[in-house]
């Protein structure tokens, strides 16, 4: 499965976050608890956002905006849900990731917790979120609005938007400055590689600083 987005290949959190840092947007990057909670770790894409909230009874229509909402993502979006750090459930699990990538999509990334990790970690699959939890989403957690603008930590996200998730965390490139912000990227990789190779051949840290503005 291809969990890369074309125009964000072999780019990383930390650089990405540096680049968008330089262009005055310093509030990118998702809380630190957000982690990926299975063996595949990087993720990058375009975001379709979902917004849930905790409940304490069962829908109506129990899942309707889960089922929508992956009816309507595309190859290589990333579903990014605010779940208001939810702890009462698995909200994510292995039916929901069958059906994700069958339709291409990339991963997800949200504030609750997942189950069904005994198939989940063999699908290939990325899942970030904040734990693990064994109970149902059924009258615990619900998706209440779909392809809306969210925030999670202070960070606002939109559908459209690019993310950039791995073992550092996640940060989310705001449309508008995308591709300044893809191009600087692979421009600090491509100095960091340089540095790197200075570094190991024994030039001082503070020479090649001075000399690159890198560090």
């Amino acid at each position: 499965m291809n969990q890369s987005h074309p125009s964000l290949e072999n780019l990383y959190s930390a650089v990405v976050a540096d680049v968008l840092d330089s262009l005055g947007y310093r509030n990118q990057s998702l809380p630190a608890q957000i982690r990926a909670l299975t063996p595949a770790q990087c993720v990058t894409g375009v975001v379709y956002t979902a917004r849930a909230e905790t409940v304490d009874a069962i829908p109506e229509e129990p899942y309707k905006l889960e089922i929508q909402a992956v009816e309507q993502m595309q190859a290589g979006n990333v579903l990014l849900v605010d779940v208001g750090n939810d702890e009462t459930c698995g909200f994510w699990g292995e039916l929901l990731t069958t059906a994700c990538m069958y339709k291409g999509v990339s991963g997800v990334v949200m504030t609750a917790c997942t189950r069904d990790m005994w198939k989940i970690k063999d699908m290939d699959f990325p899942v970030f979120g904040i734990g693990y939890h064994p109970a149902d989403s059924k009258g615990r957690a619900d998706i209440v609005e779909i392809d809306v603008p969210i925030t999670i930590g202070g960070v606002s996200a939109r559908s459209g938007d690019l993310i950039v998730a791995d073992e550092d965390g996640v940060v989310i490139i705001p449309q508008d400055v995308a591709d300044k912000a893809v191009k600087l990227a692979r421009e600090k990789i491509s100095g960091e590689n340089v540095v790197r190779k200075e570094l190991l051949e024994g030039v001082p840290m503070g020479e090649v600083f001075a000399k690159y503005g890198i560090l």
